[in-house]
């Protein structure tokens, strides 16, 4: 994810300071032999397909696993393995959908495309949604870091309640975790080596799902370290029963969840335009590969978490495991792993919002220093003061999982793919044209339908809680 991000960002560079403007970028096509293949012109190619479905992976990877088995025990198994699959075939399609808008017109960032499809209000609202959502992402990463780091650090001094020390408390730490690791490398130019750390991020998150299997045949049920952290002070006949299709008011968190989780979408052209014979089938092998390791990942983590906790899973999967054992080992390692992980990953998840931005503000401009710095402070100091204030920020990830997600999965890609593909190749009652269009109403019907419950959840002054992308 890293290396195509910082490639694009190189790429829109050399455009700029060629004198082209993105959006007046000229692209040669093949002669029309029945296999067009769009030809960028400012650069080739290079990257192989398994270091693109190596970092298409690590751009559908977030924070969202430590949600997941949360979202199962409110579904249960066979609805939640439903949910899953249909939300994993949806994002092909749409990555499809996609590749064959792009493929018209060869262009390479999901803002350009908003730009042909509806002009500059389109290249606005994709970039908006773009920032919305990627800001969602880094207050997720940034909620981990403030919320186990202190965690991390009482572990390793053997304590097992909280202190007033200065280094024990999130706020400070988030700061200096900003100021130290992630603005330094916020401020590269291409942030191209960070797909070194590509890797290292999926193997944290390969060494939790192997954590969360491992710990599922040693902690027995009903929890015998809960303590007044139970639900209820009597153990219910059913807490440790497995439930395998289940439906209350937090299933409605279920869709975003899952939705935000499988977010790869604005990457999804980056990587096509640096894979080395870039073909749209190559493509959407691509993505298909991708999804379909996440989704093996992702269900194994929800449902060995679940099988773990039952019905006292919480909605953050390590602070369950702090309850049983806060001094566990194991899981100390495990938390130290995904702060490293998603830490790492802040910087890159920035990328596409500074070039938005700079796309929206400075227009056809070469690169600045100043710009690309100045951009980079005020974003993190913004996601900064919203992880401080916040005192419940992922109710803001329930509303950023129901709006971003499901634009950027199935409203935007069909309504591009509708207006860009013409209409004499494909008419407008042709049936790709009436698929695209039930995606996109699909998508709204997704939106409207989680925002309803999640407004109905919060009018009715019960607390619930959602994992980020």
């Amino acid at each position: 994810m890293e290396l195509q991000k910082a490639s694009n960002g190189i790429h829109h560079d050399a455009a700029v300071e060629g004198g082209i403007p993105p959006e007046e970028e000229k692209f040669l096509q093949h002669k029309d032999d029945g296999s067009k293949r769009p030809q960028f012109t400012d650069f080739e190619g290079k990257t192989s397909f398994g270091m693109s479905v190596f970092n298409l992976s690590n751009a559908i990877m977030g924070s969202g696993i430590l949600g997941l088995s949360y979202a199962m025990s409110n579904t249960g198994i066979v609805l939640f393995l439903i949910l899953l699959t249909c939300i994993a075939c949806l994002s092909c399609y749409s990555i499809h959908l996609l590749l064959r808008s792009a493929g018209v017109i060869g262009i390479r960032a999901y803002e350009q495309l908003g730009l042909r499809a509806f002009g500059q209000p389109g290249k606005i609202i994709a970039a908006v949604i773009i920032t919305l959502h990627n800001i969602g992402a880094m207050s997720s990463y940034l909620f981990i870091v403030k919320s186990e780091l202190p965690l991390v650090i009482q572990a390793f001094l053997g304590q097992t309640s909280a202190s007033e020390n200065w280094f024990m408390n999130g706020n400070y730490l988030i700061m200096i975790v900003t100021i130290c690791i992630i603005l330094p490398l916020a401020m590269m130019k291409h942030l191209g080596y960070l797909g070194y750390t590509s890797g290292f991020s999926l193997s944290c998150m390969v060494f939790f799902l192997s954590a969360v299997i491992y710990k599922k045949f040693n902690i027995s049920c009903p929890l015998e370290l809960f303590g007044n952290h139970s639900v209820s002070a009597t153990i219910s006949d059913d807490v440790c029963t497995v439930k395998y299709f289940t439906i209350n008011q937090e299933t409605a968190y279920t869709i975003p969840i899952l939705a935000f989780a499988f977010v790869c979408h604005p990457e999804v052209l980056p990587i096509y335009t640096e894979l080395t014979n870039p073909t749209k089938r190559r493509m959407q092998n691509i993505g298909n590969v991708s999804i379909l390791g996440m989704f093996i990942m992702y269900f194994f983590t929800a449902v060995f978490g679940y099988l773990t906790f039952y019905g006292n899973t919480e909605a953050e999967l390590l602070h369950t495991y702090s309850k049983v054992d806060p001094l566990d080992t194991l899981i100390l390692c495990v938390r130290l792993a995904v702060l490293v992980a998603v830490t790492l990953t802040v910087p890159v998840v920035l990328f596409p919002i500074r070039r938005a931005l700079l796309q929206l503000l400075f227009p056809g401009k070469s690169f600045h220093w100043l710009r690309h710095i100045a951009i980079a402070v005020c974003l993190l100091l913004a996601v900064n003061v919203l992880v401080i204030c916040v005192p419940n920020i992922r109710d803001i990830f329930g509303i950023t999982g129901a709006t971003t997600a499901p634009t950027l999965i199935f409203i935007l890609p069909g309504l591009f793919y509708i207006r860009i593909v013409p209409k004499n190749q494909e008419p407008m009652n042709s049936r790709p044209k009436i698929q695209a269009a039930c995606f996109s109403a699909l998508g709204f019907i997704f939106m409207i339908m989680s925002l309803t419950f999640i407004g109905i959840d919060w009018t009715s002054g019960e607390k619930r809680s959602l994992g980020g992308h």
